[in-house]
């Protein structure tokens, strides 16, 4: 096998879903599979080597980054439950700042919290 993005596949059924993702860069190992660090998670979700299917997207000229970012799409749409560790939150393309009046606007609300806080307090002394 050379430079693709594998699926590995759970079948109950006539229904598939997807356990994990990942690319290979290039192996003949016949035990890549089975080798995998992630093989124990594979069988846990399908219950058996036998409900485990393979689905390939050759991706021959392609970079690593280029199968990477496949990837990080595959997970983000799919969330492949032995991806867990690989999933990241996306990041949002704005930046909320704060203005010095909301600052001026926090701090007197703080004040006022802590003298009503008083208050209450030397009200229920009495």
């Amino acid at each position: 096998m050379e430079k693709l993005v594998y699926l590995i596949l759970s079948r109950t059924k006539d229904k598939f879903d997807m356990v994990y993702v990942g690319d290979c860069p290039k192996t003949d190992e016949k035990s890549f599979f089975t080798s995998h660090d992630q093989f124990k998670c594979w069988l846990q979700k399908s219950g058996s080597e036998q409900s485990l299917y393979l689905a390939i997207y050759p991706m021959f000229e392609s970079s690593e980054a280029k199968r990477h970012n496949v990837i990080q799409k595959i997970i983000a749409q799919y969330k492949p439950p032995c991806n867990n560790d690989e999933i990241s939150e996306p990041k949002p393309d704005y930046v909320v700042r704060v203005s010095e009046e909301s600052d001026k606007d926090s701090e007197e609300s703080d004040k006022d919290s802590e003298e009503s806080d008083k208050d209450s307090e030397e009200s229920d002394k009495d």
